[in-house]
């Protein structure tokens, strides 16, 4: 065959696309690992074998990259619910993509699949990185939102909503612990989940009529020797809104109303705060379970009850849970 412009030009933008796409899987890996703010060019380049300057060639600046990142990841999600879709009603669209998100889990463990970032960091990134893919996200949720029955009343599209966000929620967090399974149980694992989702764990004739756990957290063994509690409430705010990388020391002390230098003079790196709030936020936790073992009724009064003072801390409390999305920015150490 002789090699004319045509196939020469073909041949290069293949090499390109190629090399594209692995900087994308470094970046991506890179980004779950540490999220959005702790991917760097000096570590996608080390993945791929390349220099910096070769990343700048296809990437400018890092968030465009991590951009391209989120929007790859979403295109693929997209593809999942759009596939999913097209079950005949909601128990078959439910366990569609269901099957389908362990099954692209399976590919990627198996290498067989790219990887696919976790989309919680989409609120690190900067205007306008973060309302555009945050809309694109939108659109994606209320894709799947179609799944259940169309709403007739505004009780039932918040319920379809809700229903909406416990299915995407379980599906996004399914990387952070199906590692702990072999592939060879995926099946099994998906069947149950799917079991769960259709039935509930809950008899079916059970109510909801939970009841406010009392807990003391004055029994916590938390905090940080002169640190002012008011320190973990600002940034447990910050980090929720912006994730951790997100959330600056800078922020932290301006919401404090405090200088920088102040905000060392308490505390030797922000990691020291987090982890405080991380300490915190599961003690808590911790504390409302052990009132719901010691609270009357059966298990599903205790599990109800438990469910409705976190939720209650989480949405209406001045002092919130930090959010666990927080935990795959931390670094390792």
């Amino acid at each position: 065959m002789i090699a004319t412009p045509k196939t020469a030009d073909n041949a290069k933008t293949r090499r390109f696309q190629e090399k594209r796409e692995r900087i994308l899987d470094a970046a991506a890996l890179l980004i779950n690992r540490h999220g959005v703010r702790g991917m760097t060019f000096v570590d996608v380049a080390q993945l791929v074998d390349l220099n910096t300057t070769s990343i700048t060639y296809y990437f400018k600046r890092k968030e465009l990259l991590a951009a391209a990142v989120m929007e790859r990841s979403l295109q693929r999600i997209e593809a999942l619910v759009e596939e999913a879709s097209q079950g005949k009603d909601p128990r078959e669209r439910i366990a569609r993509y269901i099957r389908l998100t362990f099954n692209l889990q399976a590919s990627i463990a198996t290498d067989n699949a790219r990887p696919i970032a976790f989309i919680s960091d989409i609120r690190a990134l900067n205007e306008p990185f973060n309302s555009d893919l945050t809309q694109r996200y939108i659109e994606v949720f209320r894709k799947l939102r179609t799944f259940f029955d169309p709403p007739k009343t505004e009780t039932e599209k918040t319920l379809g909503t809700i229903r909406a966000h416990v299915l995407v929620q379980n599906m996004f967090w399914l990387p952070a612990w199906i590692s702990q399974y072999s592939t060879g149980d995926y099946d099994r694992v998906c069947n149950r989940m799917i079991e769960i989702f259709e039935t509930g764990f809950a008899k079916a004739d059970s109510g909801w009529s939970p009841r406010l756990l009392q807990i003391d957290e004055s029994s916590l063994k938390v905090g940080i020797e002169g640190m002012p509690g008011n320190f973990a409430r600002a940034a447990t705010f910050l980090i929720n809104e912006r994730g951790y990388r997100g959330a600056s020391v800078e922020q932290i002390a301006s919401e404090l109303n405090v200088t920088k230098g102040s905000f060392y003079h308490h505390l030797e790196a922000k990691d020291d705060l987090v982890l405080e709030c991380f300490r915190r936020s599961y003690g808590r936790i911790s504390l409302v379970q052990r009132a719901a073992a010691r609270a009357d009724g059966d298990h599903w009064q205790q599990i109800s009850s438990s469910m409705a003072t976190l939720l209650n801390a989480q949405l209406y409390s001045e002092f919130p849970l930090l959010r666990t999305t927080a935990l795959q920015a931390l670094p390792t150490e």
